[in-house]
């Protein structure tokens, strides 16, 4: 089975937001149980990213820029700026609390923002792990080069390479550049895979794609990937760890520990980021 996926725009102002997944005809693909394209975006000094502290339980995310920088800060201490082609994962394990903004000089220029973030949901059994940040840059990010394929590995394991970051189930995720005329393989033999258009143009099993479509892969099938263009796309999938509950920036296979996250976020109940006070309210309540 091969499915087309293109998602849902919002409109934030100043740039939009394209919801992939989860979608009512595909939830997930392996472990990835959620897929935003932020932009592209071009600022006027005074606009941008300005997220206040939120919280997170039985996740990982994976922030992946193209252009632009995002300032990560967390109530692990974590305090950091992103820029394209580094990667950050943060597992959120039993809670973690998370803003994402700008520096100073960044936000008060004119900027662009072009980029991904996914959300990886744990395995049950390490659903309540202890949260953990980490962030590499590009440079230490394994490298592949084939048959006019340029593949930088992200996360999880592929084309006999392992990416630095440890993971908790079975997965990948690179960013690939494919030649006019390249061929692909999906890695990871029955696993479920997408991959994800973000310029140029490709066909798979004879059918034409071009950017912002993503194209889930059942682990069963061995589709024809072939560039029709040089073209960018972003390769993601694996082990499926099963059904998964999600609720704003929550997930899990209970539904029960969501709503003790709800509980915990409403009460102050969550570890917090020094120096931020401006957090998020819970969705549907006062925040006087």
């Amino acid at each position: 089975m091969v499915k087309q996926i293109f998602g849902k725009e919002t409109d934030l102002g100043a740039f939009s937001v394209r919801r992939v997944l989860p979608h009512r005809d595909v939830r997930s693909a392996g472990p990835f149980v959620f897929f935003d394209h932020m932009g592209p975006a071009k600022f006027q000094p005074g606009q941008g990213i300005d997220v206040a502290p939120h919280p997170h339980i039985g996740l990982a995310t994976v922030t992946y820029l193209f252009t632009g920088a995002v300032l990560h800060r967390d109530s692990l201490g974590s305090n950091l700026e992103i820029t394209p082609g580094d990667l950050n994962w943060m597992n959120a394990g039993s809670g973690i609390t998370h803003s994402e903004r700008e520096t100073p000089a960044v936000h008060n220029s004119v900027h662009e923002l072009d980029g991904l973030q996914l959300w990886v949901a744990l395995p049950e059994a390490e659903e309540e792990s202890e949260p953990a940040f980490y962030h590499v840059s590009q440079k230490d990010l394994p490298v592949i080069d084939d048959a006019g394929l340029h593949m930088r590995l992200i996360a999880g394991e592929a084309f006999g390479k392992t990416a630095p970051v440890p993971v908790k189930s079975k997965l990948y995720y690179l960013d690939v550049h494919m030649d006019e005329g390249a061929q692909l393989l999906l890695p990871g033999e029955n696993q479920e895979g997408a991959v994800y258009v973000v310029s140029g143009s490709l066909a798979i099993d004879g059918e034409t794609y071009g950017p912002r479509n993503l194209i889930y892969v059942a682990p069963e099938e061995i589709p024809d990937i072939v560039a029709q263009s040089d073209c960018r796309v972003m390769l993601l999938g694996g082990l499926s760890v099963g059904k998964r509950h999600l609720w704003w920036n929550f997930v899990s296979s209970s539904k029960d520990r969501i709503e003790k996250a709800k509980a915990d976020w409403a009460s102050g109940n969550f570890p917090q980021i020094d120096g931020e006070d401006d957090v998020l309210p819970l969705p549907g309540r006062s925040t006087g």
